[in-house]
């Protein structure tokens, strides 16, 4: 649910102040310092640097989901993408791209959020309204020889629209894929036609593109499956493969376990998996379990910085990796961390219930406090519905699509 304000501001004083007048008033000193605007007009290194300034501010204040998640801080956000980027409120298209290439071209308006497009793609495909938050959008860039980049999750008040204007140069397109980070989590999509066929293009496509790598035998079994076509045995022999369900990052470069490095970035199932180039070509295989760190994202040029803290050998220690997916990266250690915390209070409700006497629930190991400085948005409860009630979604008219 969205949280509602009564602001009793002129439009005088709008003008004079602006919308971060506006979010002070509503939300207090705790946000974090907003990046100065450029009066002048941009180039293109100003647009970038811009970006990346915006793009980190939202990564802190995200930590509370009631700012995130109310009417003002969306309406201020969507103003400023549209300024930043001169785009006017108008009808057009969007062309929203499913993993294996096919697309839905759907009627929007240029002020429309991520959640709305994603509202209005999930109900043309047929996808359960209550499994919409398994899936997301997502900035895919195409490269030569076939390879692709998951650039970005678009957060839900992001306008596609814009983001796609803003990337003019670099063209890119929107792809719906799954948002989860806990491959246990299939089990509960399979009950949807339409959910259990994106899970499935989802990892052919992976599979295409080398991001998982099954073994011979695997291969062939999953080949013979792909021809039966039997979609739910194939979901169900591609979890035993390595990688599976973590999100792949381009190669970068990193200081561990030395300056000079560059790794191969796999996230996912509680860990960052790293194949580890050192100076000396010598390659070294790590896995960074997710369980306690703290991770902050700083700017440098197109590229970014993300660094994490990780307890090795008892000593804590900061890891750092240069990518232009440092907030691809981000989102999927915070989504980590939910998850894990989801999981962490499902025990211990658990436990108040099996186990009453003992008065009060056991302590969860992981502490929001403890994560990226961040609290976490729990997941609303799945409820199974059958197919024939998956393309029910009683908020959206026919005539809004």
């Amino acid at each position: 649910m969205k949280m509602h304000f009564s602001i009793p501001l002129s439009e005088e004083l709008l003008e004079k102040f602006g919308g971060r007048y506006v979010l002070r008033r509503v939300f207090g000193r705790g946000l974090p310092s907003f990046p100065p605007k450029f009066y002048l007009a941009m180039t293109k290194t100003m647009a970038d640097e811009r970006r990346a300034q915006l793009e980190q501010y939202l990564q802190n204040v995200s930590i509370d989901p009631n700012i995130t998640r109310s009417d003002v801080f969306i309406s201020f956000f969507r103003k400023l993408q549209q300024d930043t980027f001169k785009v006017q409120i108008q009808q057009t298209f969007l062309d929203v791209y499913l993993p294996d290439g096919r697309y839905l071209r759907i009627d929007i308006q240029t002020s429309d959020t991520a959640e709305r497009v994603l509202e209005v793609v999930s109900y043309k495909i047929g996808l359960s309204r209550e499994l919409i938050g398994y899936f997301s959008l997502f900035l895919i860039q195409d490269h030569n020889h076939g390879k692709l980049s998951v650039l970005k999750k678009l957060t839900e008040f992001e306008l596609p629209y814009v983001s796609l204007q803003s990337m003019k140069e670099s063209p890119c397109k929107i792809q719906i894929r799954k948002w989860y980070m806990d491959p246990s989590l299939d089990k509960v999509l399979l009950e949807c036609r339409t959910s259990v066929n994106l899970l499935y293009i989802q990892v052919v496509q992976e599979i295409e593109k080398n991001w998982i790598k099954p073994t011979d035998v695997q291969m062939q079994k999953l080949q013979m499956l792909q021809k039966a076509p039997n979609k739910m045995k194939f979901l169900e022999l591609v979890r035993e493969v390595r990688h599976y369900g973590y999100t792949q990052l381009d190669p970068c470069s990193c200081d561990y376990p030395e300056v000079g490095c560059t790794a191969a970035i796999h996230v996912g199932n509680n860990e960052i998996s790293c194949c580890i180039k050192l100076p000396s070509n010598q390659i070294k295989e790590v896995s960074f379990k997710i369980n306690r760190g703290s991770a902050t994202g700083q700017g440098l040029d197109q590229f970014l910085e993300l660094r994490f803290e990780y307890n090795d050998s008892d000593t804590w220690r900061w890891i750092a990796f240069n990518t232009k997916q440092a907030f691809l990266l981000s989102s999927c250690l915070k989504k980590i961390i939910s998850e894990q915390l989801m999981t962490t209070d499902k025990g211990d409700r658990e436990m108040q219930i099996e186990l009453p006497e003992l008065g009060k629930a056991k302590k969860p190991s992981i502490h929001p406090s403890q994560i990226f400085n961040s609290n976490f948005k729990s997941r609303k409860s799945v409820s199974s519905r059958s197919n024939d009630d998956d393309c029910v979604f009683e908020k959206i008219r026919e005539e809004d699509l």
